[in-house]
């Protein structure tokens, strides 16, 4: 099954075109598809497509092992525990899910074994405004200076589902026993494209491990900042049918709330399991440890 790409911004992004995905991929198809989703940094937007969520999550199983609603208790869901509903839309008095992603940051990084992929499906869109702004993490880290990269590759950050910079504006919906921080490199070497990309988000990185508090505030605000600029952005203008896939393990994504009491969104999420973020170092410790 063939299918057409084009290029959604210069360093990130590509839009798949002539490709139903509620049928059967074969392999080659699904293969040329995911290497389509790795060379454009982690950015695959499908159109036209009318998924149910048995279709979606068939689909995203093509991904790898998938997560379940039971790991997402901050939303609702439909039937299907591995689907979850993000949306303003109200019926008969009850929202049907939660706005969520209002802030810069990578999904269930605050998890010990992070999501890899986020599957984003359009139900109902805006139809002005509800953008999803992309920053592409490899850009980030590769535009760093020589010493500034040698530290942060040695360094490791704590990741807080309740991070006092963003938990403050959210509803408070779980004990916060139920997501302790973890701690991962800052630099996280892809397992698939073997590249390395800054793993630190605004919205749950909380402090580095080892420097002192006024130290680690300085160089994490200067990476958040870094780390977010236009010139590594690709933001989505969502159109009803688009099934976007994302790379968490080298993306930060914000949702922007600019509609929420003018239009309704409704979106179905879907997510897939990944793996313990490691860092360059440790890559080459274990590479090291197999080779003895």
């Amino acid at each position: 099954m063939m299918f057409e790409s084009a290029p959604l911004s210069p360093h990130l992004g590509v839009r798949i075109s002539n490709l139903d995905v509620t049928k059967p991929l074969s392999d080659e198809t699904f293969a040329a598809l995911r290497k389509a989703w790795l060379d454009a940094n982690g950015v695959l937007v499908l159109s036209n497509q009318t998924l149910t969520p048995p279709q979606q999550i068939a689909f995203s199983r093509r991904f790898g092992p998938m997560k379940h609603r039971d790991t997402h208790r901050a939303f609702e869901g439909v039937e299907h525990p591995e689907v979850v509903v993000v949306s303003n839309k109200v019926v008969d008095g009850k929202r049907l899910g939660r706005i969520s992603g209002v802030f810069w940051h990578s999904d269930s990084s605050y998890d010990v074994a992070p999501v890899s992929a986020t599957l984003l499906y359009g139900l109902e869109v805006p139809p002005a405004g509800g953008d999803t702004m992309f920053a592409n993490q490899y850009l980030a880290y590769d535009t760093l200076s020589p010493r500034m990269k040698t530290m942060l590759c040695e360094l490791k950050s704590v990741n807080d589902y309740y991070n006092p910079a963003t938990y403050k504006n959210r509803q408070q919906v779980e004990r916060p026993s139920v997501h302790p921080p973890v701690t991962h490199p800052i630099v996280r070497r892809h397992p698939e494209t073997s590249r390395d990309a800054l793993y630190i988000t605004r919205g749950f990185t909380s402090h580095i491990v080892g420097l002192p508090a006024d130290e680690a505030t300085a160089i994490l605000e200067f990476l958040f900042t870094h780390s977010t600029q236009p010139e590594f952005i690709y933001r989505h203008h969502w159109q009803r049918g688009d099934l976007v896939v994302w790379d968490n393990r080298c993306l930060q994504h914000y949702a922007v709330n600019d509609y929420d009491g003018i239009y309704t969104r409704c979106m179905h999420r879907t997510s897939v399991q990944g793996d313990v973020p490691v860092g360059p170092g440790e890559m080459s410790r274990a590479s090291q440890a197999v080779a003895a």
